[in-house]
């Protein structure tokens, strides 16, 4: 009697110990996934403020140039001496 207390005893530590590590084994997989997620989605916002900066700089970029070169003005024409060779 005392023998088959004992199995039903360890059977059901047994079962309740495979639970903890099937319950274990699924909490570190939804960690893993957000741990991911998170990477992803930090790699993705990096990225898109990388572009961004660029995108600002190049348009700072181009305002400074066309700020330091004004247009060009177009000088009068000199009037030429009139010929009188004729």
């Amino acid at each position: 009697m005392l023998n088959s207390t004992r199995s039903k005893a360890e059977q059901r530590f047994a079962k309740a110990r495979q639970q903890q590590n099937q319950v274990l084994n699924e909490r570190q997989k939804a960690e893993k996934a957000i741990a991911e997620k998170t990477a992803r989605l930090r790699a993705l916002r990096l990225a898109k403020e990388a572009a961004d900066k660029e995108a600002a700089e190049s348009a700072a970029a181009a305002k400074a140039a066309a700020k330091k070169s004004p247009r060009k003005r177009a000088k009068p024409a000199q009037a030429s001496p009139p010929d009188t060779a004729d």
